[in-house]
């Protein structure tokens, strides 16, 4: 190819001049709409959903751009770009509809690529949060620490608000940068927003903050890290605690993460989780017996495959590897280079079938956990074809099936 012969100074030069021309052509709208910047190797969506509701029930007209969809008051339309940061333009052309839509606000997911192309250039942020950092894009970024460096860029572009997470192993780096006003919360850590009381149970979470009371539907211990997220952010806009509690009351879940599709006579929860720190945290909450393990996007960080594998293994008694995204490498090759850290491996190549698999070998009592592909509309194959797909659909479509041959 010819991008191979061409210095990546000149990619770095045209990335630069279309975020410039993307924010001339579309008027600089941030400028006119306070824009909130949300970034972290897992939980970014998430976030997103709590400061959303968070904002709204500050008063507030809120319009959000996620790895789930493209949000502007009411009017929600599923992201099926599969980028979960897009183009300059379409970006810009984001937040001049909801400027024009008279929001207050813009949430925006910003990805470390996305940092590297200068896609939140020219883009008046007024506030960074970070959700947490692990490993994660390795091969493109050259290294972990390139990938740290470039979350780093990020916050030293964003001079006003830094929302900091302070039980992340990397808070101190994220904290050397310069800010006018920095918030730190913490599930663990004394902070400026602070968990305590924890309750998790299999169907809710509670935690207190200065004595509010919150309640929410979101499970686990790190959903309770990305609300204190939202409430770091709320209370920094003048939201009050209690309005707080009430956004966070109204998140019923976020499409596929942590997302319980069946309840009996076994569960069956998806999760959009791909790498190997999201990956752990579900398998910890849920304690799977049976585990579909999506097997990691073609071309993009092979390290982890045999990684996530012995992840799925060493939590699960049974799991099937499958297809998730296998672009333009072998698709096979990647299910066996999952499998190789996975002990006596089930593959399946086809996904459907693997479902079909998992929901057999599920018995009454059991959780079933189906992770990789979470609530995205398609599979992609080689040059560019593109697959519908509906992880919850399939599930139940698999789920009658093996109903009407089984009795529980």
């Amino acid at each position: 190819m010819i991008k191979k012969y061409i210095p990546k100074f000149v990619f770095k030069i045209y990335h630069f001049l279309l975020a410039f021309l993307g924010s001339v052509f579309y008027a600089f709208p941030s400028k006119k709409i306070k824009v909130i910047g949300i970034t972290g190797t897992n939980g970014k969506s998430t976030t997103a959903g709590i400061c959303f509701k968070v904002l709204e029930s500050g008063g507030h007209k809120v319009a959000s751009l996620s790895s789930i969809s493209f949000k502007i008051g009411e009017i929600e339309k599923v992201n099926e770009l599969k980028m979960t940061m897009p183009g300059r333009f379409k970006i810009q052309k984001f937040l001049k509809e909801a400027v024009v839509n008279k929001c207050d606000y813009a949430i925006i997911e910003v990805t470390s690529e996305g940092i590297e192309q200068f896609r939140h250039r020219f883009i008046d942020f007024d506030a960074v949060i970070i959700t947490n950092l692990s490993k994660e894009h390795l091969e493109s970024h050259g290294g972990f620490e390139n990938y740290k460096r470039a979350k780093g860029k990020f916050f030293k572009d964003v001079r006003k608000l830094h929302i900091l997470n302070k039980d992340d192993p990397y808070f101190d780096y994220f904290n050397s940068f310069t800010a006018d006003k920095k918030i730190t919360y913490s599930v663990l850590k004394d902070s400026d927003i602070k968990a305590n009381k924890i309750l998790v149970t299999d169907s809710f979470s509670e935690f207190e903050v200065d004595g509010v009371r919150f309640k929410t539907s979101l499970l686990g211990e790190f959903n309770i890290s990305n609300c204190l997220a939202g409430i770091a952010l709320g209370v920094s806009q003048g939201i009050s605690l209690e309005e707080c509690r009430n956004g966070i009351s109204k998140v019923e879940g976020i499409p596929g993460r942590m997302q319980k599709i069946i309840s009996e006579p076994f569960s069956v929860f998806i999760d959009y989780a791909f790498t190997p720190n999201a990956l752990e945290k579900v398998y910890q909450y849920l304690k799977p017996n049976v585990v579909v393990l999506g097997s990691c996007g073609g071309g993009r960080d092979k390290w982890k495959r045999p990684v996530l594998g012995g992840l799925a293994s060493s939590y699960a008694g049974q799991v099937i590897v499958t297809n998730e995204d296998p672009y333009d490498e072998n698709p096979q090759k990647i299910i066996d280079e999952v499998a190789e850290g996975v002990k006596n491996p089930i593959k399946i190549f086809d996904r459907r079938e693997a479902i079909n698999k998992a929901l057999s070998l599920a018995k009454k009592g059991d959780t079933v956990v189906i992770t990789g592909k979470g609530s995205e509309t398609c599979i992609m194959w080689d040059n560019g074809r593109r697959e519908d797909w509906n992880e919850k659909q399939v599930i139940l479509e698999e789920f009658e099936k093996i109903k009407k041959e089984n009795v529980f």
